[in-house]
């Protein structure tokens, strides 16, 4: 191997005066122990801290956030909403008396505290009950989709779109997203009938999120963005389902499609029922019974007589699990006590529904 050659006086020079000066050629700094410190660019890169507060998709955070992107998949929920993007464009259409698109943008996860930060202010928040969940989702209102409608509905369809501003509504608009929060809530609430009878009210507005609270922050919720266009006015509205109102009708969101779960294989279900009522069952003919004090049943001892209330032809139930299943009378056949039936399962549920 040939030797390197040898560096010249201001080659040797200036290595040393960088290495006095703490500065390598990337431009880290060594903090005289051979070990280099990142610079502030460096670290927010590494945690994926973007400086135009813009959304990052690199570096820890978004390892963190993986988890929740990746969260559950509800292919039923996506056909409910496929279903309202449909029903709700001709409910708009009828509303305004105009041309309406309703297009469903984007189906997400995220941290319920999270997206109540990135919510554009000021915004419409309507807090649903979700009647049938037993508990609430969220409903959010753009403020350009809130403008948007109120001009269309007060003639004002030719005019220029209104410029974003910073108030709070009026009254008027109040109403106008009160009878726009009907009529979704209406088709939302058709759209979910064929999964489960959920019906959605709306119980109040506030433009706080402080004071929208439907779940806590670290929860992770369903996000459904839908893009409403008036005549080349455009608006969002969201919808914030958490997982936990979610939760009673899981098993039907998880479907493919709707009446899965009558999709099983009918040789595996005639071959268990028929092996059921081949099962083997224990049954307890009770000839009587009576109620005593724990200090009586103390002194029992080896020999004593308990006298019971049962006559010859007093009615025997027979107890399968320590549920009464048939009703019958004592008797006797060949060599072995037996019980006559008299009432049998459906006789007792009969009974029970008089």
């Amino acid at each position: 191997m040939a030797d390197a050659p040898a560096k010249t006086e201001e080659e040797l020079l200036a290595e040393w005066q960088n290495m006095a000066s703490g500065e390598g050629d990337s431009g880290e700094v060594d903090n005289g122990v051979g070990q280099k410190i990142l610079g502030q660019d460096e670290i927010d890169s590494l945690l994926g801290v973007n400086k135009d507060s813009g959304p990052s998709n690199r570096g820890v955070k978004a390892l963190l956030d993986q988890s929740v992107v990746n969260y559950e998949k509800l292919p039923m929920l996506e056909r409910v909403f496929d279903q309202f993007e449909r029903i709700l464009s001709t409910s708009l259409r009828h509303f305004t008396a105009d041309n309406v698109d309703v297009t469903i943008v984007s189906i997400s996860s995220a941290r319920f505290g999270d997206y109540l930060n990135q919510i554009p202010l000021p915004a419409g928040l309507v807090v649903v009950n979700a009647i049938g969940l037993d508990d609430y989702i969220m409903l959010v209102y753009e403020s350009q989709l809130i403008y948007s409608v109120v001009d269309v509905l007060l003639g004002g369809r030719k005019a220029r779109p209104v410029p974003i501003v910073g108030r709070q509504f009026t009254p008027i608009e109040h109403r106008i997203v009160d009878n726009l929060t009907e009529i979704v809530l209406r088709d939302l609430t058709n759209c979910f009938a064929p999964v489960s009878p959920v019906q959605f009210k709306k119980e109040r507005m506030e433009v706080n999120p402080r004071f929208a609270l439907i779940s806590q922050e670290t929860n992770v919720v369903i996000v459904v963005t839908v893009r409403v266009n008036l005549e080349g006015r455009e608006g969002q509205m969201q919808f914030c389902l958490p997982y936990a109102t979610l939760e009673p009708i899981r098993e039907q969101l998880l479907q493919q499609f709707m009446g899965e779960k009558f999709g099983q294989d009918n040789i595996w279900e005639n071959h268990l029922s028929q092996e059921l009522y081949h099962t083997s069952l224990p049954l307890m003919a009770v000839l009587d019974e009576m109620t005593m004090s724990l200090s009586q049943a103390l002194k029992w001892k080896v020999g004593d007589t308990i006298m019971l209330d049962a006559r010859p032809h007093s009615p025997i139930q027979v107890d399968c699990g320590g549920v009464t299943k048939l009703i019958g009378t004592m008797g006797r056949a060949l060599d072995y006590k037996a019980v006559k039936v008299s009432h049998n399962v459906t006789d007792l549920n009969n009974m029970k529904n008089q």
